[in-house]
């Protein structure tokens, strides 16, 4: 299994920026895809950007688009979802994801490692 360990979660007021990143164990990062999603409570996992193994490729969500940014620094086997503009409704717990393909990158049934979440609050 591919662990990836989240950070950068917090709380910001509206208009405030925030960064997440995603570590992944030396030696698969460089193979794997990255989503990120959000959820909220009675909500299913949202779609929120992902990135091609080279970085080459990305997907943002029409919701964030203009104000995230998704990248990668496979040398420091890193992803990051750098947030600004922060709204009330972009609050929640961000994850990290993981996989081999990014066919259907914005389906959450298709990735098959998880972070353990971050929680992103931002206030009005």
């Amino acid at each position: 299994q591919v662990p990836l360990v989240e950070s950068g979660g917090g709380s910001v007021q509206a208009g405030g920026s925030l960064r997440l990143s995603c570590v992944a164990s030396a030696g698969f990062f460089s193979n794997i895809v990255i989503g990120w999603f959000r959820q909220t409570p009675g909500k299913e996992r949202e779609f929120v950007a992902a990135i091609s193994r080279s970085g080459n490729s990305k997907f943002t969500a029409d919701s964030v688009k203009g104000r995230f940014t998704i990248s990668r620094d496979n040398a420091a086997n890193t992803a990051y979802l750098q947030m600004n503009n922060l709204k009330p409704e972009d609050s929640g717990v961000y994850y990290c994801a993981a996989d081999e393909s990014l066919l259907r990158y914005n389906d959450p049934e298709t990735y098959k490692y998880w972070g353990q979440g971050a929680q992103v609050t931002v206030s009005s």
